[in-house]
């Protein structure tokens, strides 16, 4: 942004009052910073008029650093918007810190006459003046005679942090086509530092807003059409009133500014949060709350180039998921990514174009896609009008699309067609290049050639649906008289309201199966392949047993070796959490994930076939004695972020919203490298897109993991895994399970750690193995972020996003942990009535849940 002209009147030189003209310094009587009055860091500086804003040193809670901010006068919590030295805090407690006119006149933050920040402003005077506007701007004027004008020489709405003010410039240089990344996120909420996330302008083709993690895009808004941003389909005037693109200056800057609808009296801000989130938030003063009116990305299509190139997303999946398609004359590159639901490499143009060498007689031509998000990185086309714009396109070869409308005329785009979404409403048309043969004979005269083309394909898929038909009829005779109580696919059976019934008639949501929704897009071994494979399933082979069954290791005949899940008819879990398994593991492609490779049914058998994990669980290690030094600190560290990575993949990265429900040692499975693994998928829920808590029948899990809301009430969440998560993070530190401790004073390695952490000995609950070699500050941090997942209440808990940052972060200034009340364990007396020698207890029952008559499988 460019600096914003302002005329200073001085009425006394150093006095305590400015006056300021052109809607900048437009106040008689308010205070500021002379050369004659510094502010120390008792002092506040409040901004004129209607004193909303206020200028002074800070401290964050939990934390000694000191900063120089703006933030809203009487406002509780303090929300600030600006902060002067956010990478450069003053922690010393030795001395106060000043915030004054140096003798160059620039205004400098100073402490034992060291500069911790400053203006850094060319001046050619150094007589100046500082004041905090009503807008919330502290500018820095020229101090002269009465009638002399000038301009502001610094303000800080030219270079602010994270928040977004009206009467801001965001400046948009499209001679130059720089980026410009107006707002950094803060660190996290308790480090105004810069963090990962910026919010800016790319100016190119019409200018659009962006949000950038590093320097990959996260979100866009779609191009300015004058009125709007076309790829935010719900706005309006009412909706987000006042954005407005200046005409442009001479230097060839134009600005991005924002009047809200009523100035006077809303409390209105916008800012990019520490989670990448573009938010524009207004303050009810009814509740004394920020509301949050829009955040972007809203949605799992938001995200961008969620498909890939040349391919659609479309929020009209099941349970709010999205859909992935290729545009209109493309096929996926890679056919078997894409039907497992990965869709990172895109699309492909099935046919040549005729200008790159087709041996086509037909024209190239367009496809219409109507109410789209166009796509990114575009250019200002020649034409006035669509059929200029179009024959503008036709005309270069290198053109993949165009589009016209109000705002921008024509825009064509020369590269591959990237971050492209459909809306129900309010998108607008975008024409895709396409071959003559991809339109259909629409406008052109059919070859023969090409009348083959279509008829024979055409004859292969009626041919090909009938053998899919004939075999699925087959299988499901099969499934019958084996089974004996009804068939798989029709337990799948869907019905009209998009939820599925399973054999016992209960109705639930299902997601990740094929596209005819008959049954789970994975190969179907047959039990003679599975029974080679493992050798008859030989003890030899055997893995472990777990709730779900027996694990075989095995190998298949090309080579590759896998485990062997095997469910028998007197498992403590049925064909639900089999059909569970299979439906949402199949569409998940993560590193922290366990991959499913196949399934397999023979009589009552039911059996999946995974990845083979050659050190197979996390349990195997941390609670054996002998093996707990085989892992050491680092390598903890780097199964702790795994974990935490893999649980953020299926809390909101992923295309479904999952909640795992079982998360515990050995459910954490191990590859070659030591890299941790997600595995078993049998207790898990699907959420949708807005869904946050859910209610159950079935109260499913493992006694010591369980949440305390969904032991009790059989209500779970995202918070239900996060506490699942802080009690395996004590057991990875420590080394010793949750249930260990039924027989103590504790009850629980929770009240234990709680112990240890309120009289300042953590370091105790390392494990003895590894407690000499590790890095203490990294130890304390994961058991305070333990301590906070493990929370009684969800709503104090943080979600595994915050988590992550929490981790990661070497200087985050974590919260203080309330204190544990409650755990999932028993008391130990009752331990009396459990007789499985301290194994974890796997528990299925009714939600009208009574703790002292539940029995583990």
């Amino acid at each position: 942004m460019s600096d914003v002209a302002a005329v200073c009147y001085s009425v006394l030189v150093f006095a305590s009052c400015l006056i300021f003209s052109f809607s900048f310094c437009d106040a008689a009587a308010y205070t500021n910073i002379t050369k004659t009055r510094s502010l120390s860091e008792n002092d506040t500086l409040v901004s004129a008029k209607s004193e909303t804003f206020e200028l002074g040193f800070f401290s964050l809670e939990n934390s000694s650093s000191r900063y120089v901010g703006i933030w809203y006068r009487n406002l509780t919590p303090r929300t600030v918007v600006w902060v002067a030295n956010r990478d450069n805090p003053l922690t010393s407690s030795s001395s106060v810190g000043t915030l004054k006119i140096a003798e160059d006149g620039n205004l400098v933050i100073l402490q034992n006459n060291d500069v911790f920040w400053s203006t850094n402003a060319s001046l050619s005077v150094n007589d100046t003046a500082a004041a905090l506007l009503s807008n919330g701007d502290l500018v820095l004027c020229h101090v002269a005679s009465a009638g002399d004008e000038s301009k502001a020489l610094w303000q800080s709405f030219d270079s602010p942090t994270d928040t977004y003010l009206p009467g801001m410039k965001v400046l948009v240089n499209q001679k130059t086509g720089a980026e410009n990344k107006a707002l950094v996120s803060w660190k996290s909420a308790s480090d105004p530092a810069r963090g990962a996330y910026a919010l800016g302008v790319d100016p190119r083709g019409s200018p659009q807003f962006v949000i950038w993690a590093g320097s990959e895009r996260r979100w866009r808004s779609g191009h300015w059409n004058g009125l709007e941003f076309v790829g935010v389909p719900n706005m309006s005037s009412n909706y987000l009133f006042g954005f407005k693109l200046s005409t442009e200056d001479a230097a060839g800057n134009m600005y991005f500014t924002y009047t809200p609808l009523n100035a006077s009296s809303d409390l209105l801000r916008f800012d990019i949060s520490v989670l990448g989130y573009e938010e524009q938030l207004m303050y009810d003063a009814r509740s004394s709350t920020w509301n949050i009116m829009q955040s972007m990305p809203a949605s799992e299509c938001d995200h961008y180039n969620m498909c890939g190139n040349f391919s659609i997303c479309s929020n009209s999946g099941s349970s709010g998921s999205p859909t992935c398609t290729c545009l209109d004359g493309f096929e996926a590159k890679n056919s078997d990514e894409w039907n497992a639901g990965n869709w990172s490499s895109g699309c492909k143009r099935r046919s040549p174009l005729q200008c790159e060498g087709s041996n086509s007689t037909l024209s190239d031509g367009f496809v219409t896609l109507s109410n789209a998000k166009l796509p990114d990185f575009a250019d200002l086309g020649q034409g006035a009008n669509k059929e200029a714009c179009e024959q503008a396109c036709l005309s270069d070869c290198s053109c993949t699309a165009y589009t016209v409308g109000t705002g921008y005329s024509c825009l064509i785009w020369k590269e591959e067609l990237v971050d492209v979404q459909v809306f129900s409403s309010n998108g607008k048309p975008l024409y895709v290049r396409v071959a003559g043969s991809e339109l259909g004979g629409s406008g052109h005269k059919l070859s023969a050639l090409a009348v083959v083309a279509i008829v024979l394909p055409a004859a292969w898929l009626i041919l090909f649906v009938f053998i899919i038909w004939w075999y699925r009829a087959k299988l499901k005779a099969y499934c019958y008289r084996s089974w004996g109580k009804g068939d798989v696919y029709s337990s799948m059976k869907k019905r009209r309201d998009g939820s599925r019934v399973d054999s016992s008639g209960a109705a639930e949501n299902l997601v990740g199966e094929g596209k005819d929704g008959a049954g789970p897009e994975l190969p179907l071994f047959s039990f003679s392949v599975v029974s080679a494979a493992t050798d008859a399933f030989s003890e030899a082979n055997l893995l472990g047993k777990g709730g779900f069954g027996p694990v075989y290791k095995g190998k298949l005949p090309d080579g590759q070796e896998i485990a062997v899940k095997r469910l028998g008819g007197k498992s403590g879990q049925g064909f639900e959490e089999f059909r569970n398994e299979i439906t949402l593991i199949a569409k998940l492609q993560h590193r922290n994930l366990v991959r499913l490779i196949g399934w397999c049914v023979e009589g009552e058998d039911k059996m999946l076939i995974y990845e083979f994990m050659p050190n197979k669980s996390l349990d195997r290690f941390i609670f054996n004695a002998a093996k707990r030094p085989e892992l050491d600190w680092k390598a903890r560290m780097a199964v702790i972020e795994g974990i935490a990575r893999g649980l953020l993949y299926l809390h909101r990265d992923s295309r479904l919203r999952i909640i795992h429900r079982d998360l515990k040692a050995s459910n954490i499975l191990l590859d070659g490298e030591m890299t941790p693994k997600i595995s078993d998928f049998g207790m898990a829920r699907i959420f949708g897109g807005n869904q946050h808590e859910a209610n159950t029948v079935r109260v499913v899990g493992t006694y010591g993991y369980m949440s305390p809301e969904y032991a009790m009430e059989g209500l779970f969440s995202v918070k239900s895994d996060v506490y699942s998560f802080g009690v395996l993070l004590l057991e990875v530190v420590s080394g010793r399970r949750n249930t260990s401790f039924r027989l103590t004073d504790y009850s629980s390695l929770i009240k234990y750690a709680w112990s240890l952490w309120t009289e300042k000995r953590a370091m105790e609950l390392v494990d003895e193995s590894i407690r000499g070699s590790c890095d203490e500050a990294e130890v304390l941090r994961c058991i305070q972020v333990a301590m906070l997942c493990v929370q009684d209440s969800p709503s104090y808990r943080p979600n595994m996003s915050t988590v992550i940052i929490m981790l990661e972060s070497e200087t985050a200034n974590l919260p203080s942990p309330r204190p544990p009340s409650f755990t999932s364990m028993r008391s130990s007396i009752d331990t009396e009535m459990w007789t499985n020698d301290g194994q974890e207890q796997d528990i299925v029952s009714a939600n009208d849940l009574t703790l002292s008559v539940v029995a583990g499988r």
